[in-house]
């Protein structure tokens, strides 16, 4: 069987003899998974529900016999197998070649071009998957996917409110290599807060209008 997301957000995970999770991937709307069946029939990896889901399901025999006989069709799920295979070569690469921040970055920028590409808005958007999960998919620890996070939002190149992501400068996410030494943010973000800070007029030492008629008729 073939699984097509219609809506939706999941996880798919591989599970060792230990019990040890490794989330492979997160599918969501036209994403197909399942893949891994087709060669030995029996699928390697499950599949979690991050939110309410409406599944398409295809069973292969069914859409090796209908590819027979619509190419179009079959063409356009043979797109979204290869699709999958380039994500998980780009995973791949990703791990092995890139800084921890880089391999954060790279994944907001995914996340942002896939909303993107369904019809919402690739700025702003809301996290489907708890930070641990973006550690495990990363390969990183909790705290670290939650201090870059953090780090990116001091230096203004996000704003993060729990799950809610909005992001300020995607070209940055896309060629950020390393992030500056944690001074440097300190420094940067002090001077964000000095500037706000000067511009700043409490309410109380605004005049009020009765305050503002009597001096323009002084």
């Amino acid at each position: 069987m073939l699984y097509v997301v219609n809506c939706g957000f999941l996880k798919s995970v591989m599970i060792d003899e230990f019990g040890n999770e490794q989330i492979l991937s997160f599918p969501m709307k036209g994403d197909l998974f399942g893949i891994d069946g087709i060669h030995t029939k029996k699928y390697t990896s499950e599949a979690v529900a991050l939110s309410s889901c409406d599944i398409i399901l295809i069973p292969f025999s069914k859409f090796a016999a209908i590819g027979r006989t619509n190419p179009i069709l079959e063409t356009a799920l043979y797109g979204l197998m290869s699709r999958e295979l380039i994500r998980e070569q780009g995973m791949i690469t990703m791990l092995g070649s890139l800084t921890v921040e880089a391999r954060v970055a790279r994944f907001l920028v995914s996340l942002s071009e896939r909303f993107s590409a369904i019809g919402y808005s690739g700025k702003a958007f809301n996290l489907p998957m708890t930070r641990r999960e973006i550690g495990n998919y990363l390969g990183v620890t909790l705290e670290t996917a939650s201090r870059t996070l953090s780090a990116f939002n001091e230096l203004g190149l996000i704003s993060v409110d729990q799950r809610s992501i909005y992001i300020h400068d995607l070209n940055a996410l896309k060629t950020l290599r390393r992030l500056p030494p944690s001074r440097a943010r300190i420094e940067q973000a002090e001077k964000k807060a000095a500037a706000a800070a000067a511009n700043y007029v409490p309410s109380q030492q605004q005049p009020s209008a009765t305050m503002r008629e009597q001096m323009a008729v002084v």
